[in-house]
């Protein structure tokens, strides 16, 4: 799986290409707004408004809306259990 991260006008996109599914970028926006994931520290958790997945399975987008950076959503998703489970 691919990651492209990205900073927009409103926040941070992410890029999911190759063996990714859709579903399973749903579940760690579910883990993550529910409190249940341990990738993001609570003061980068408090930094984003609001969270959207759009795309189809091997090509995902996940919006991030919030005055967050880059090199935080990069160090989030290293720690991924979702994303980091088959590795």
């Amino acid at each position: 799986m691919e990651k492209k991260v990205s900073k927009t006008g409103e926040g941070v996109k992410i890029n999911f290409q190759g063996a990714v599914q859709k579903g399973q970028i749903i579940k760690m926006v579910e883990n993550c707004s529910t409190g249940q994931c341990e990738c993001m520290s609570d003061e980068t958790k408090k930094k984003i408004s609001n969270m959207q997945v759009a795309g189809n399975d091997g090509d995902v987008e996940l919006h991030l809306e919030g005055d967050v950076s880059t090199e935080e959503i990069e160090a989030a998703l290293k720690r991924s259990k979702v994303l980091n489970k088959d590795s």
